[in-house]
């Protein structure tokens, strides 16, 4: 199992950049940059592929309908090649909140989108000459006076994509033709009807099993002292998870409220979007319960972290994306370093296991 983490170059870049060369001296392998609905990420991949030397580099995720499959083509092979082949490029639908609200394009069809903008992407990378006909995109544009053409670049390294995907038909096509999966709203326990059974579903389309296709989820670590510092950490991330289930989309798309929904929660989720939705955010906050906080975060004592860590490996991660809690910079690091050594011992107890097992 692989660690990375998340970051957003909006506010205190000065202190991002630190967070992550110190990361890289910890010994994290891959760094993802997002979007959301702040800064880019191609502008910071760049910054970051000259303050390192190591870590993978990775876009989490480029949004779908804010760029032309040429224009992602492009700032993919750019990356790649200034880094040295240590890009990894990932690409999500988004949602219609921000793909329509913020960037005023239609959000539909995002199934058809997303696996021509791949098809299209690979073509460019490989240094063809781009020809294209698709339901979403012609390249050249039918009926106008352009020809095909090929990028005065090509990739000098493979491009690995990672698509960020939460819908079962989006899943589906993720194990079709992606080379890993960026994950959300995880709940291990719930992980096979919800996520892993769309997967391998796309995976067997391709004939392809999950040997090779990274699985990579992330959460909030944070390590509490005792029972009483963990009931307080637990009571402060209820109105986060409130946002996401409430929040994060339009008042009639919320994947990840549909991704809770598939993983258990289904009426607790529906009650605490209507209150979002409505304007009451502490009593959306109020209906969140502790277990669903803890089933899908890494946060609790030394010991509790530990075991999920196993239970998030035994399920089939690859890659765990740490976001570390803290209010100070060495405060984040701390908890990253921690994180981190006990992905180690796990995978070190791993190693022992089966070497035991062999003998």
């Amino acid at each position: 199992m692989r660690t990375s983490t998340t970051i957003e170059a909006s506010a205190n870049w000065p202190e991002t950049v630190d967070f992550v060369v110190e990361a890289e001296k910890l010994g994290m392998d891959i760094c993802w940059v997002a979007e959301a609905w702040g800064a880019e990420a191609p502008s910071p991949l760049g910054y970051l592929a000259a303050k390192t030397e190591r870590m993978l580099l990775g876009s989490a995720i480029i949004q779908l309908a804010t760029r032309t499959p040429m224009a992602i083509a492009r700032s993919a092979i750019t990356l790649s090649n200034l880094s040295e082949g240590r890009f990894l490029l990932g690409l999500g639908p988004s949602g219609p909140q921000v793909i329509e609200g913020l960037h005023g394009v239609p959000f539909a069809r995002p199934l058809s989108r997303m696996r021509e903008t791949v098809e299209i992407v690979r073509q460019a990378a490989s240094g063809e000459k781009v020809s294209y006909s698709g339901r979403e995109f012609q390249i050249p544009l039918s009926g106008g006076e352009g020809k095909p053409m090929r990028l005065a670049m090509r990739a000098e390294q493979d491009i690995p994509i990672y698509l960020a995907t939460l819908s079962p038909k989006m899943l589906h096509l993720t194990g079709e033709i992606a080379d890993g999966w960026l994950g959300t709203s995880f709940v291990p326990e719930g992980a096979k009807e919800a996520y892993f059974d769309h997967l391998d579903a796309g995976l067997a389309t391709a004939g392809r099993t999950r040997a090779g296709f990274d699985i990579c989820q992330g959460a909030e670590v944070a390590f509490a002292a005792d029972e009483d510092a963990l009931r307080a950490m637990v009571a402060g991330r209820k109105k986060e998870l409130a946002f996401s289930l409430g929040g994060m989309g339009s008042e009639k798309t919320n994947f990840y409220n549909n991704a809770y929904s598939r993983q258990g929660w289904a009426d607790v989720a529906a009650e605490v979007r209507e209150r979002w939705q409505a304007g009451d955010r502490d009593g959306a906050a109020d209906l969140v319960t502790d277990d669903m906080v803890l089933a899908t975060t890494l946060i609790g004592t030394e010991d509790m972290v530990r075991a999920r860590l196993r239970v998030w490996r035994d399920a089939g991660v690859d890659i765990v994306r740490f976001y570390p809690a803290g209010e100070t910079l060495d405060a984040r690091l701390t908890t990253l370093g921690r994180a981190i050594d006990l992905v180690r011992d796990i995978e070190d107890e791993a190693a022992r296991s089966q070497s035991v097992d062999r003998h």
